[in-house]
């Protein structure tokens, strides 16, 4: 099932309400796809069969296209809820070796899905029991290719805070893929580890897993792609190269990826558009120009009021905060800052 969520008017309501609006939307979807089985309180099975553990992982992708329509804040919880309520199942219920299998792998990777909703949710402290959990029941299920999955979130929920883990994460996700992964998958890590090692303040392994990126991403796309790389694109290596610039104290660099991204935009992966387009503003502050952050931060301003994204509500936040008490405050500022407080209170 798509979800497809269509903006709700911003006229009247304020973003609290379209906010709202959207993620009831998503929810919606989910439920009509066949769901309430996994989302309501109904009493749990005896026993487990394929038809159940199906379900439950269809629920994976559903939760990643409302995702991708309406931000996190809102599907975090049922992710979680989903992920709990499995638990009880494989832990309560009767099933067959086979189907025990699959539920592992299931409960794997809905458990990073959850993860990442937490992440992008601004939860992260939430985020990594699930990840453990997924990196053990993938190892339980004898499946590689949820364990990479796993490995690859793990490695970007540790990059700011444990940068040396965090490329352990992305070289242990390089070995189990060995052999069957995809140029975008590799493209992935690569630029994991290119992003861990910026923060490392390693430029030299910055620029040479940012060279090893490039050369994967430019072989192209695959059939055995695996759901979760679906952004890895032009978009996400300028931004991930844009970020570590700014962990090198290279402003200008960071802001000539960022303006790649605004200039060559990808329309499937909005949020991330406008998470590098905040950054943006980050970057031509840090160089100096005031009225040219101040005026990305307004453009900015509605597309993040409309999305349930903590981690980009907060980097907005940082933004304000910076431009507000800036004692190279200008005209350009102060009305970012107006409309800025205008926005929180609506």
């Amino acid at each position: 099932m798509a979800v497809t969520v269509e903006e709700a008017p911003t006229e009247g309501g304020g973003a609290t309400d379209r906010r709202r609006f959207n993620a009831m939307a998503a929810l919606a979807g989910l439920a009509a796809a066949g769901h309430p089985y996994l989302l309501t309180g109904s009493a749990d099975p005896a026993n487990i069969g394929m038809e159940q553990v199906r379900l439950a992982t269809s629920l994976v992708e559903d939760l990643r296209r409302a995702d991708a329509a309406v931000g996190a804040d809102q599907l975090c919880d049922v992710a979680i809820h989903v992920h709990t309520r499995l638990s009880t199942w494989a832990a309560s219920s009767n099933y067959s070796r086979a189907v025990g299998d699959a539920l592992q792998s299931a409960l794997a990777d809905l458990g990073i899905q959850a993860a990442w909703l937490a992440i992008d949710a601004d939860r992260r402290p939430e985020a990594r029991p699930y990840l453990n959990e997924a990196i053990t029941r993938a190892r339980i299920a004898d499946d590689p290719r949820v364990e990479v999955r796993a490995l690859t979130q793990l490695s970007m929920l540790l990059r700011e805070s444990q940068p040396g883990e965090a490329l352990h994460c992305a070289e242990a996700a390089l070995r189990v893929s060995a052999g069957w992964a995809t140029p975008r998958l590799t493209t992935l890590l690569h630029l994991r580890r290119a992003h861990a090692h910026a923060v490392l303040r390693d430029e030299s392994g910055f620029s040479r897993e940012m060279t090893k990126a490039r050369r994967e991403l430019e072989r192209g796309t695959h059939e055995d792609d695996p759901g979760f790389v679906h952004f890895v694109n032009s978009q996400e290596l300028n931004g991930i190269e844009g970020l570590s610039y700014l962990e090198l104290d290279k402003p200008g660099r960071a802001a000539q990826s960022f303006r790649e991204i605004i200039a060559n935009p990808s329309p499937g992966h909005r949020r991330n558009q406008v998470y590098y387009a905040v950054h943006l503003s980050q970057a031509m502050y840090q160089q100096g120009d005031v009225n040219e952050a101040a005026r990305i931060a307004l453009d900015a301003l509605p597309a993040v009021s409309r999305m349930n994204s903590g981690r980009i509500t907060r980097h907005l936040a940082q933004v304000h905060s910076t431009l507000a008490t800036s004692r190279r405050a200008t005209t350009a500022a102060r009305e970012f800052v107006s409309a800025y407080d205008l926005a929180v209170k609506a």
